[in-house]
């Protein structure tokens, strides 16, 4: 395995860490390091956690402090190889054929491929970052597939031949932990397990993503959040509906609503599934009270 101690002059977690920054995405030392490493060692990243703690967020990021274009896979249930890799133009092939007439021409030449996510990041693997979101969410016979294209980042095309890129692509899967994955390919992979942050931190990423947001405010709403996340609800509020609830109350609080009506009333923001809301009707004036004291 070749090892890269420097990748575009990051040498190390905390110059990676501070480039996230840089990038408005605040990393632990423990993600810092996952990253840093998957990067040295030309491994791919596989980050877990709740939905909404910032896993596709950080794969942005990554690509942002790379310099490189984040080329995105959706997954979800029934996704194949053709969504994922390349497909024929088979419509203008058919309209090729038509004006050919007689002459011969090559069907398979690059004007009539469509590059899906993998193919464009084998095309280019030093100007793009593939993240592979939601992994969990594809079936076990995609991901079996995955697993051959992560063991030696190569696209198979019967009337091609096979495409291999130059060096091991930048790869970032992501996963809600729906499902369990297949043991093979967390092994191809260097692992990070990312949680909700912590108060201070989820505080600080609000006043780094909202600029409009008082820092007592960032504190308050990210105090109410954190009773919100310690209910049952279906869908707990992630980092993204922390840093929009508090800019929503905010603007609310300037146009004359006082704290913590305030709060309340932008409830849609944090809070978007209909039975969550009526759980936490009755007890929410209680929560924000406490949140704002």
């Amino acid at each position: 395995m070749a090892v890269r101690s420097s990748i575009l002059g990051i040498d190390g977690p905390e110059p990676l860490a501070l480039g996230l920054r840089d990038a408005q995405y605040i990393a632990d030392e423990s993600l810092a390091t996952a990253a840093y490493l998957a990067l040295a060692l030309g491994k791919p990243l596989l980050l877990e956690g709740a939905p909404g703690v910032g896993k596709t967020e950080a794969a942005k990021a990554i690509a942002s402090v790379l310099g490189r274009e984040l080329v995105r896979l959706q997954c979800y249930e029934g996704i194949d190889a053709a969504a994922a890799m390349y497909e024929w133009n088979f419509p203008r092939q058919m309209l090729a054929i038509r004006q050919a007439g007689d002459e011969h021409i090559n069907l398979y030449a690059d004007d009539y491929l469509i590059a899906r996510p993998i193919l464009l990041a084998l095309q280019a693997p030093r100007q793009r970052v593939l993240l592979i979101d939601e992994i969990d969410r594809a079936d076990h016979e995609f991901e079996a597939f995955l697993l051959e294209f992560l063991s030696d980042f190569t696209v198979s095309i019967p009337e091609r031949g096979t495409i291999r890129a130059g060096e091991p692509p930048v790869v970032i899967l992501t996963s809600n932990r729906t499902r369990e994955l297949h043991e093979a390919l967390r092994r191809r992979c260097v692992y990070h397990w990312i949680d909700y942050p912590a108060p201070e931190l989820e505080a600080e990423i609000v006043m780094m993503r909202a600029s409009t947001v008082a820092q007592d405010t960032a504190r308050k709403v990210v105090a109410a959040v954190g009773g919100l996340r310690a209910e049952p609800l279906a869908k707990p509020p992630g980092v993204a509906e922390t840093v929009e609830w508090a800019q929503a109350a905010t603007l609310l609080n300037s146009q004359g609503a006082p704290w913590p009506r305030a709060f309340a009333r932008a409830i849609g923001v944090a809070l978007k599934d209909q039975d969550d809301l009526e759980f936490m009707a009755p007890r929410l004036d209680a929560l924000l009270q406490e949140a704002v004291a």
